[in-house]
């Protein structure tokens, strides 16, 4: 009977005890250290958003507020040290100047970035915020561009919200943060700016004759 529940209980007890520490590590977070500038703890845990280490603790009113970055992909808190996170904490990075204007390397809500004169561009999945040079990062400015070219069909001077662009599922007008369809068969370089508004009249006008029926049906009871 005492070699059976011997039997069962050790393997039971270290189940219990690794899920009872799974559960502390998935609501808590890893201490690394003290960041030695300023002499507080640096810890990683799951933000909001992914993985993040983070410099101070949140103690109420009154207090400074933490610190946060976002790990880089392949960094895990498992395994990440206390020099790799302060590290992060080096972003967002200035390493030059283009064009008279400051190039940023940094890590977003989406993901690692070059910011250039107000525009962002995606680094490359082989590309490292931590050392990524000016030269690499222009590289990525100037294919952003190109893109941008790319997607813009055609621009009208006469009213500079109007656009025909290139988009997922082809060619279309904005006009005023809307989308509006470009019949099949019609070549979108070849719309004038007149024939523009038209379609943003005919479908403008369509669409508001499909809500006044739906407003006028009875409701189911």
């Amino acid at each position: 009977w005492t070699e059976m529940i011997s039997r069962f209980y050790q393997p039971f007890h270290s189940n219990v005890e690794k899920t009872l520490k799974e559960s502390d590590y998935s609501k808590g977070e890893r201490v690394l250290g003290i960041d030695p500038h300023s002499g507080k703890k640096v810890s990683v845990r799951i933000g909001r958003f992914g993985p993040i280490a983070q410099i101070g603790d949140a103690n109420g009113e009154g207090q400074e507020k933490p610190r946060y970055a976002s790990l880089l992909k392949g960094q895990l808190i498992e395994s990440i040290t206390l020099d790799e996170a302060l590290a992060l904490f080096t972003l967002p990075r200035n390493v030059g100047e283009y064009e008279g204007q400051a190039v940023v390397i940094g890590i977003g809500r989406f993901g690692p970035y070059v910011r250039h004169a107000g525009k962002f561009v995606s680094l490359k999945k082989h590309d490292i915020p931590l050392s990524i040079t000016l030269e690499r990062a222009i590289e990525l400015i100037e294919e952003g561009r190109q893109k941008d070219k790319n997607k813009t069909i055609k621009v009208f001077e006469e009213q500079p919200d109007l656009q025909i662009l290139n988009g997922r599922w082809g060619p279309y007008i904005k006009f005023k943060k809307e989308n509006y369809k470009i019949p099949k068969g019609t070549d979108p370089s070849a719309l004038s700016y007149d024939e523009c508004l038209k379609l943003i009249a005919e479908q403008s006008s369509a669409e508001g004759s499909k809500e006044k029926k739906g407003s006028k049906r009875k409701p189911k009871k």
